[in-house]
């Protein structure tokens, strides 16, 4: 399984607090996961210089055509301008027609507690599909 594990954009400060998401996306067709997974890596390219980004993570399941991202911002405004912009903005519209499935997680953590593991984002992440 491709991981792109945490990068760190900026580092928070010691008494921050960190807004973070989660996503889980499942693309229809084992076609769509080469094109999903190269704009995928054109959104991590962007995080990396995003303002109020901290830190960011990627995992890739391609034969599952699943993709989970999870990442530390500044705040809410933060992560939202940066999906606003492009090329985020165009790969969300763009791949919109090939997803099977997606889910989405926010919630907030004290900077300290970065970077954060995978298995408290996918149970969080279990927990909202289930609720769906």
């Amino acid at each position: 399984m491709p991981t792109l594990p945490w990068s760190t954009v900026d580092i928070p400060a010691p008494d921050a607090e960190a807004f973070v998401m989660a996503s889980r996306f499942e693309v229809r067709s084992p076609a769509d996961v080469p094109r999903f997974f190269l704009k995928s890596l054109a959104a991590w390219k962007q995080v990396k210089g995003a303002p109020g980004a901290y830190r960011a993570s990627l995992v890739a399941q391609p034969l599952r055509r699943t993709f989970w991202t999870l990442s530390a911002w500044r705040d809410e405004d933060a992560l939202r301008a940066y999906a606003r912009t492009e090329p985020h903005k165009s790969i969300m519209v763009g791949l919109r027609p090939t997803m099977k499935d997606s889910v989405f997680v926010f919630w907030r953590v004290p900077a300290s507690q970065l970077p954060l593991d995978w298995p408290e984002a996918r149970r969080r992440l279990a927990e909202r599909a289930a609720r769906s």
